[in-house]
């Protein structure tokens, strides 16, 4: 058995020895890799690039090329990149709202403030009327003297400044008078800018500079008009549902929306057209999946604009008319073949049974001929029977 075995080099160093290119003193000495096979003898691999020699220690680590994504969700080189089985059927996304439109309580003050202050500034009109002296003929008989002694002045510059200072105290405190109620809320506003809700009952006073919308939150019900909607099979249907509700975040149901009850309308519409909905007749099992999957994807829908959905009931479902007469000729066909059915496997479990009795019980003795022919007959009378007694 021969060995092939390639020239060795003649500048290879012996082992033990010094090297012809040893580095000089102080500098760090450079491992010598080697290459081992069967059919080769050792081979410093430095040898075989002397002419590009590398650094003493070089780590290779992996290079990681940053890609700018784009707007589809491709890098640079237009092929989209591998996403998982859920990321395949991806829904579209939920629309964004300001993160600082959020419901917050206003400021407010005890309804007693308001009228203190409404009284006050109405005691300061009748002050500078007194002071003015135009008091009311009735007024003036009342305090007599006084009341002539202190109009001498008449209706000046300081009197006209303390008209308008008390009138406008008794504006602001009886103008800023309210009534809160339960299951009502009341959504500040202050030049176009959100400043506060309002959730509290009994009297309160409300900077009168502040414009006011009224807000129903409580516990509500809507049931909408027939829908277009279909069942698993694609057949067209015609749905009226149920639905349980309230707003939760009184500033994002007035302020980020126009009108939060046609978006939950219009939420609700369109969850009929994308969720399959039990046809008329189904087990109970398939109306409360239906149920369920509408209540959540409306409850997805309407979480952004602050209104909070318990549930979607379907209550009326039917065939759109298009499809009613066939779909009702369908069903009494299939009513039609199940009751066959039931009468048929009656008739064959009366028929085994008499047959049974009476070979047992000897009364006859039946070759397959005649095992046949009773059958038959048997099958035809209980047949007749049934037909004309109903089922």
């Amino acid at each position: 058995m021969t060995t092939t075995t390639s020239p060795i080099p003649e500048n290879i160093p012996e082992p033990g020895g010094p090297a012809d290119d040893a580095p000089p003193d102080g500098a760090a000495a450079r491992p010598v890799r080697l290459i081992h096979t069967e059919s080769t003898t050792e081979i410093p691999v430095h040898l075989l690039f002397r002419d590009a020699p590398e650094p003493a220690s070089v780590r290779l680590r992996p290079a990681v090329v940053a890609r700018r994504a784009d707007e589809g969700g491709q890098g640079t080189g237009g092929r989209p990149r591998p996403r998982g089985p859920a990321a395949e059927r991806a829904r579209p996304a939920v629309p964004r709202i300001d993160p600082e439109l959020v419901e917050r309580p206003a400021r407010v003050l005890p309804g007693v403030v308001g009228v203190f202050a409404g009284l006050c500034g109405a005691a300061g009109c009748a002050a500078t009327s007194w002071w003015a002296g135009v008091l009311p003929p009735v007024a003036a008989e009342v305090l007599g003297p006084a009341a002539a002694h202190a109009g001498a002045g008449g209706l000046g510059p300081a009197q006209w400044a303390a008209y308008a200072g008390a009138g406008a105290l008794g504006l602001f405190g009886f103008g800023g008078l309210a009534r809160g109620r339960t299951g009502r809320a009341w959504v500040l506003g202050l030049f176009g800018r959100y400043r506060g809700t309002v959730r509290r009952t009994g009297l309160l006073w409300v900077n009168p500079l502040l414009l006011r919308r009224r807000v129903d939150v409580r516990l509500r019900h809507w049931r909408g008009e027939p829908m277009q909607a279909a069942d698993r099979s694609g057949v067209a249907l015609r749905v009226a549902v149920l639905v349980v509700w309230r707003v939760r975040d009184t500033a994002r149901a007035t302020l980020s929306v126009e009108d939060h009850e046609s978006y939950l309308r219009a939420c609700v519409e369109a969850a009929l057209l994308r969720v399959p909905v039990a046809a008329p007749g189904a087990s109970r099992g398939s109306v409360d999946s239906a149920q369920d999957a509408l209540t959540r994807l409306v409850a997805e829908d309407t979480a952004p604009v602050g209104v909070e959905v318990f549930a979607v009931r379907p209550v009326r479902v039917e065939y759109a008319p298009e499809v009613a007469a066939a779909m009702h000729r369908r069903r009494i066909a299939a009513l039609d073949a199940q009751h066959r059915a039931s009468v048929l496997g009656s008739v064959v479990d009366s028929v085994e049974d008499t047959v049974t009795r009476l070979t047992m019980r000897g009364l006859v003795e039946l070759d397959d001929y005649e095992r046949k022919a009773l059958v038959k007959d048997l099958t035809v009378a209980f047949c007749a029977g049934r037909g004309e007694t109903g089922p």
